[in-house]
């Protein structure tokens, strides 16, 4: 009786602290997410006389870097060629680019498909990361897509962040995901790094910017925290 008793006690306390830890966690987490977004970074940035214009674009949970399809430092034909995507349509002029989980991203193409083992494997990096490329003209620019105009070596530097997203194959090529797409003129391929809690695909789009000198939050889980850095 008394071993039982003892053994019941310390079951009762561990899962107690379990449950501490846990709300200590999420509490952290929350006041993380409020407040980091909101410490911006490069705010000195200013936009050159010259140049060309990128988009910062969500689609209100998820950011895109949307960029010229080619400059004097990168043809995008190239390396995401039109040919991978379903419509093969060569009629544009920028290309959008959005890192993510992989699992999310091939399994979940409407939120009523998300599974709850894909967002769990999604929140702690267990199933790898993709980049999804869409084709595009110049975007409109509204309350979900900014515009801002950057230098040809800012330019330079944001292609190369974005290229270090894709993973490359024997060719030194990013790694095609045939025959998986949203709609006619998009494509995935496969990423570099994990997705998860700490690191999403907004973490990674404002890291970018961060990287390049453009205005940026701290760090952010959300597409808010980079809009806001834009108004």
């Amino acid at each position: 009786m008394h071993r039982t008793r003892a053994l019941a006690r310390t079951l009762f306390k561990w899962a107690l602290r379990s449950a501490l830890g846990v709300l200590l966690f999420v509490a952290s987490y929350a006041m993380a997410a409020w407040i980091l977004p909101k410490v911006p970074v490069n705010n000195e940035f200013q936009e050159p006389e010259g140049g060309q214009l990128i988009f910062i674009r969500s689609n209100g949970v998820h950011t895109d870097l949307v960029l010229p399809l080619y400059s004097p430092t990168i043809d995008w034909r190239k390396n995401v060629p039109f040919a991978n995507t379903a419509s093969k349509d060569s009629a544009f002029n920028y290309v959008s680019f959005g890192w993510g989980d992989k699992g999310f991203y091939l399994e979940t193409k409407e939120w009523a498909d998300l599974k709850a083992t894909t967002a769990i494997k999604a929140a702690f990096g267990l199933s790898g990361s993709a980049m999804h490329v869409e084709f595009s003209q110049e975007p409109i620019v509204d309350s979900q897509c900014r515009a801002v105009r950057v230098s040809e070596a800012t330019l330079a530097r944001l292609s190369e962040q974005v290229e270090a997203g894709f993973m490359r194959g024997s060719a030194k090529l990013p790694v095609w995901i045939a025959g998986r797409y949203y709609g006619s003129n998009d494509s995935f391929y496969e990423g570099t790094g994990s997705y998860g809690l700490f690191f999403t695909c907004n973490t990674w789009a404002n890291s970018v910017l961060k990287k390049c000198g453009l205005p940026a939050a701290l760090w952010t889980a959300t597409d808010g925290g980079i809009l806001r850095q834009y108004p």
